[in-house]
């Protein structure tokens, strides 16, 4: 009788558990409304083969039992309510006694409790009430995932997908949207999808990417926003040259030449736009590069630019998707480098020669007392005759014999960054024949420099005139100190058999004729050319001595 009057209690649901019953799965549950949620769940019964069909039932709870609504069920011949129909699903066959929920399109009106019974035949009709499921639903505030390959490429096809976590089949409806600089080139149509194929481009680096979902039927719209890391190979390669307090920025792949002064500093920085960043390589082609001048990566340092600087420097820039190349031709100004003049007798006359090396090419004249000649000239006393090829310039100059005793000329080269002037004095001295070579060269040709020629000569001929009046005196011979008088300074002459062995000086009142004059000289040694700036900022010719020297 027992078991008799236990049945109507089963069916209307047990109010406690019993052995063998059991229920596991998770008792709350949180899912933003618009979204999607899987319930895991599985339970335990006791089994007979006597037992039919088993169903599962799942019932919100109200104010009482009676009050309860259905809301899910594996039970054919039954429906949940209209509000949770096709919502509220159980997956999964339950003879391998798993219950697990799927809910989707999560309302606001879906939260509660809810508890799971099972049913099978006349004999189980169970209700898990120790372990229910509490359901909240919350505002919307998931943001979308926006899915690519690892390494983004230049040029290469990029596929791109959005999805909003939470969602599923079967749920919301969702509207997407894509916003972005690198979709300028990309019909608007293509960008209300998912799913998008995408060819990125170097520009595109660095830039953002939008991905918008809104759920239709609701006033519910999320979005997501990413940098693009796009790789790609070295471009827009450039140098930038430092020089006197000014930064330029050159293209150096036309050829163009620049254009630097010797003595000069010049920093040049080599950059790259790359991702990943380039390795940067200074290179001279047919030269080599010294490790202090490359002592950063990108930066090449020249300093004291001098001639052998003058060429062709390469920058490199390589990293993993490949490399570039930049050239810049360096071209070394200076001012003029006088060679010369060297003079000679011939039997027309006197006849000199002076060359001029320099960049840019400097020109050549001659000056004739305060007379200018230059280019190609020719008349019954002179004629001159010029050339340039490079940086060299050369000019020749031939007099007549007619020239006058004291006859001063001289070589100038010039150019934008300075200039040279080499004279040559013609002094009297005794009768010699007009022959032999004579190479002639007074630097300067100002008033101080001839005053500081004149000191020399005279002391030069008192020292002569002292050395052989005690020679004299030590042979017995008591003669007068000689009166100085013209001035043989490092004179070149063919020797004669009937000329003396040396040159004394004459009387002071002997005027030799035009037939007797010598040419005089002195050469002067520049031996390093130093970057000078005159206090004149309008001067641009300047005269340097370092060593004079004296020879006969």
């Amino acid at each position: 009788m027992v078991p008799l009057l236990l049945l109507p209690l089963l069916w209307r649901g047990s109010v406690q558990q019993y052995p063998g019953y059991q229920l596991r799965g998770q008792e709350l549950v949180i899912v933003q409304e618009g979204l999607c949620v899987l319930v895991p769940c599985s339970f335990f019964y006791p089994r007979d083969a006597r037992y039919g069909e088993l169903y599962m039932y799942l019932f919100r709870d109200g104010d009482n039992l009676r009050r309860r609504s259905l809301v899910a069920t594996n039970n054919p011949r039954q429906q949940g309510n209209t509000e949770t129909q096709g919502r509220f699903r159980f997956l999964g066959d339950p003879r391998t006694d798993y219950c697990s929920l799927s809910i989707r399109d999560a309302r606001r009106s879906d939260t509660g409790v809810y508890s799971l019974q099972l049913q099978r035949g006349h004999y189980v009709n169970y209700n898990y009430r120790e372990k229910k499921l509490n359901l909240q639903v919350t505002d919307m505030t998931e943001k979308p995932d926006i899915h690519f390959p690892e390494l983004l490429e230049s040029g290469r096809p990029t596929n791109l997908t959005c999805s909003l976590p939470g969602s599923c089949d079967g749920g919301r409806p969702l509207t997407f949207s894509w916003v972005g600089d690198a979709f300028d080139s990309l019909d608007p149509g293509t960008l209300q999808s998912p799913w998008l194929t995408l060819t990125l481009r170097p520009q595109d680096h660095g830039t953002n990417l939008t991905c918008r979902v809104k759920l239709q039927g609701a006033q519910v719209t999320t979005e997501r926003t990413i940098q693009l890391n796009v790789s790609y190979a070295p471009q827009n390669l450039t140098i930038r040259i430092f020089s006197r307090n000014v930064t330029e920025l050159k293209n150096s792949g036309n050829g163009s030449c620049l254009q630097v002064l010797a003595g000069e500093s010049l920093p040049l920085v080599c950059v790259a736009n790359s991702n990943p960043p380039a390795t940067l390589k200074w290179v001279k082609v047919n030269g080599n590069l010294s490790p202090s001048q490359v002592s950063k990566p990108g930066v090449l340092e020249l300093s004291r630019i001098q001639m052998e600087h003058e060429g062709k420097f390469m920058c490199q820039a390589q990293n993993t998707l490949g490399h570039q190349l930049i050239s810049l031709n360096l071209c070394v100004h200076y001012p003029p480098q006088l060679l010369g003049p060297s003079c000679s007798w011939e039997d027309e006359g006197l006849h000199c020669n002076c060359s001029s090396r320099a960049q840019p090419a400097a020109s050549l004249h001659w000056w004739l007392g305060e007379e200018v000649v230059e280019g190609n000239h020719s008349n019954a006393s002179l004629t001159v005759t010029s050339s340039s090829a490079g940086p060299w310039a050369n000019s020749s100059l031939s007099l007549s014999r007619g020239f006058s005793s004291g006859l001063r000329f001289s070589c100038e080269a010039k150019n934008d960054h300075g200039a040279q002037n080499i004279a040559i004095l013609l002094l009297p001295g005794k009768s010699v024949s007009p022959t032999g070579v004579l190479p002639a060269a007074l630097g300067g040709a100002g008033a101080m420099a001839l005053l500081s020629l004149s000191l020399c000569l005279i002391l030069f001929c008192i020292m002569k005139a002292r050395r052989k009046q005690a020679a004299r005196k030590r042979e017995g011979v008591d003669d007068e100190d000689p009166v100085m008088g013209t001035v043989a300074w490092g004179s070149k002459k063919q020797p004669q058999s009937d000329g003396p062995p040396d040159q004394a000086c004459p009387a002071e009142d002997a005027r030799p004729s035009v037939e007797e004059q010598e040419l005089h000289y002195t050469s002067i040694s520049f031996h390093e050319m130093k970057s000078w700036e005159p206090q004149d900022q309008d001067a641009t010719s300047t005269n340097e001595y370092s060593e004079i020297r004296a020879s006969k």
